[in-house]
């Protein structure tokens, strides 16, 4: 059966199509791709896979045609990083409205 294995890094994407035997795993499929090697940052005890944008488990058994994921840790979530952004936005527009005050 065909599966893809894609891993993607902020400016590049990785992606490995392999023949596999039915009952593969989504782990074997990683270890199977050379992914891990290529990339040391790789540890499937850390990163999280999915299949399709779906979390899937390591153990997950595979079907013809699946692409699975291998997740990275962001530096912080994208909300979590829109509101700290606005947060230190505010606080710069204040002491720049006092500076233009006299205060």
């Amino acid at each position: 059966m065909h599966i893809s294995v894609i891993y993607a890094l902020p400016h590049e994407q990785f992606l490995e199509q392999l023949d596999v035997a039915e009952g593969t795993t989504a782990e074997e499929a990683v270890n199977m791709s050379g992914l891990p090697e290529k990339h040391p940052e790789i540890d499937l005890s850390v990163n999280k896979l999915g299949i399709f944008a779906k979390l899937a488990k390591a153990d997950q058994i595979l079907h013809d045609g699946d692409r699975v994921e291998i997740y990275r840790a962001l530096p912080r979530k994208p909300r979590n990083a829109h509101a700290a952004d606005d947060k230190k936005a505010r606080i710069r527009a204040k002491r720049e409205k006092r500076a233009a005050s006299g205060d």
